[in-house]
């Protein structure tokens, strides 16, 4: 569908390429036993996945800043599961968060797949809201940076998707045109009305079972995108 058009392959990296409940959930499992919270995992990531989607919308937004995010996303699932928790765990647990996040290396199914099949034919791109020190981490522990050549994050950008500047940015660093672009990630939102709203070619990667939409082709497994391209 985009093979004879197509140049260049930007990828969301968090929900994308690098399973980010699974290594969140890891991540957590390890702070909240090690700091004696007295919580249950899977109680904890009940109330915890919600609410990070929910204040990672608000981030995007520009309503919150990155230290807010970080500190009331765990805040408010304390809150909510009636733990008192004073702040200075918090911010503590908050800081460990992010130091052990990237030292798990869990990808999608077929990741490694893809990016073998695509790298010989296609320039490979990551464009992510992720905080700019730990998304390179990421790559590199998960052994997937040598496949991309230009790694765009919201910080260094200046703003994040779905806003149309980085995505500019992601083109001109990459040196090509919205014609030849194809972006692939799983926020409707950010990733696929953002990036056609600059003239992208997208396909949504459903990580989520979000409901069926016409927007572009959904895919539920990477392997798919051998259809496309």
């Amino acid at each position: 569908m985009f093979k004879n058009v197509v140049t260049d392959v930007f990828f969301d990296l968090d929900h994308t390429l690098w399973d980010f409940d699974k290594n969140s959930a890891l991540t957590l499992e390890k702070i909240l036993s090690e700091n004696d919270i007295p919580v249950l995992l899977p109680d904890f990531l009940e109330v915890y996945v919600p609410a990070n989607l929910a204040f990672w919308k608000l981030y995007r937004e520009e309503k919150i800043t990155k230290e807010e995010l970080r500190f009331q996303r765990l805040k408010s699932v304390f809150d909510t599961l009636g733990l008192s928790v004073v702040d200075q765990m918090i911010h503590k647990l908050s800081d460990e968060y992010i130091m052990y996040l990237s030292a798990n290396n869990h990808l999608f199914p077929n990741t490694i797949e893809i990016l073998e099949y695509l790298k010989p034919n296609y320039k490979l791109h990551i464009i992510t809201n992720g905080f700019q020190e730990i998304q390179a981490k990421k790559l590199r522990n998960s052994n997937i940076h040598s496949y991309f050549e230009q790694v765009i994050d919201a910080e260094m950008a200046g703003v994040k998707k779905p806003n149309p500047r980085i995505f500019e940015m992601a083109l001109t660093n990459a040196r090509t045109t919205p014609e030849n672009s194809l972006m692939i990630g799983d926020s409707l939102e950010a990733d696929i009305l953002g990036a056609k709203a600059s003239g992208l070619h997208t396909l949504h990667f459903n990580a989520h079972g979000e409901p069926f939409h016409e927007f572009c082709p959904m895919i539920r497994d990477l392997s798919e995108i051998k259809t496309f391209l």
